[in-house]
């Protein structure tokens, strides 16, 4: 029709990327997030003790839980614009390269500064949910004001705190998040995860965990250039053979199961399932492999001498949460009960 301008009945801006599958951008943010992994990783080279064990789990928790959050929403909104989900993964490095930058002394002077990063993130998370609440959802919104708008306050509350009182707020942050996530069937937020894209879910798990590999690789690779001796390239020859291994054992086996599992899991309604194994195990999955990596790490400097306790119990440890992790996925793809989710129908 004269006089409308064409635009108007241009067709509608395809989505940021195809609905299964993982946008560059969200590759980009995963660089800066493993850098902050290790930063907490150096923390346990050498002989770490419990405290210094105790510091990894407990830094590495409230981000992992931001990060898997960040996942799972943009799963969840898969016809987000290029420039909006680019928007929302440079906030979300700023945010983790101050929570990177921070952690060497989180339970330190820095601990205004992991308060901030971690609010950051629930902030946009709080922005990043409500977009997709409103897009597919006619309920009301208290969860999301609960989950990511109340504990981003408790967040920003805490980088004006002095430690230990800051400490206290993270935990009761967290202890809130994980709460609803647990009792999400109770509360009703499992309406959301009917729709959830379990072919983007397991390929972005999956390069997540090449990444890992891949800064457990670039750690040995450094020790061994500081000590140019044969014994020490013996020990980093030995150590990358290890992580290689548990690279093809994943990527040749673990990823095919693991995406033919969460399919089964979502065919049946079980979100139970699906939450365990997309937030919770492959956290276990990433500590069991940077504790492998720093036990290594430490062994390439003195290869003849005997691991220190500490490092031993990091390898030991380590290579234990990686296969208890399988056993545990396998059983939660295997014996969950069935529940249908909303929107969906069991396939019996």
């Amino acid at each position: 029709m004269e006089g409308i301008p064409q635009s108007r009945n241009a067709p509608p801006r395809p989505p940021a990327r195809e609905p299964g599958r993982v946008h560059w951008m969200e590759l980009f943010f995963d660089l800066v997030f493993v850098a902050f992994v290790g930063q907490l990783a150096h923390g346990i080279h050498g002989d770490p003790g419990w405290p210094e064990f105790g510091t990894y789990l407990l830094l590495f928790f409230p981000a992992w839980w931001a990060w898997v959050n960040i996942v799972s929403v943009i799963n969840l909104l898969p016809g987000l614009s290029a420039r909006a989900l680019g928007l929302a993964m440079l906030s979300a490095m700023a945010a983790s390269a101050l929570m990177a930058a921070s952690a060497p002394e989180a339970f330190g002077d820095r601990a205004w500064a992991f308060s901030l990063a971690n609010g950051a993130l629930r902030v946009l998370l709080l922005v990043l949910w409500l977009r997709q609440h409103r897009e597919h959802s006619a309920d009301p919104s208290w969860r999301i004001w609960i989950y990511n708008g109340g504990t981003a306050t408790l967040w920003l509350a805490a980088a004006l705190l002095p430690l230990p009182a800051a400490v206290v707020l993270w935990a009761v942050s967290i202890a809130v998040e994980v709460g609803m996530v647990a009792n999400s069937n109770r509360i009703g937020a499992d309406r959301s995860m009917a729709s959830i894209n379990i072919e983007h879910a397991a390929e972005r798990l999956g390069l997540f965990v090449i990444i890992v590999l891949g800064e457990s690789v670039f750690s040995i690779v450094t020790d061994a250039s500081a000590d140019w001796s044969p014994g020490a390239g013996l020990a980093a020859s030995l150590g990358f053979v290890i992580v290689a291994l548990l690279g093809w054992a994943f990527f040749q086996y673990g990823v095919g199961t693991l995406s033919a599992g969460l399919e089964r899991l979502h065919e049946r309604g079980d979100l139970a399932g699906i939450l365990q194994t997309t937030l919770f195990m492959p956290f276990v999955l990433v500590v069991g492999v940077t504790s492998i990596a720093a036990s290594i790490a430490t062994a390439i400097p003195e290869p003849f001498e005997r691991l220190p306790l500490g490092a031993s119990i990091a390898l030991g440890g380590g290579i234990a949460l990686l296969h208890g992790m399988n056993v545990s996925v396998s059983c939660a793809m295997a014996s969950h009960p069935a529940r249908p989710m909303p929107g969906t129908s069991p396939q019996w």
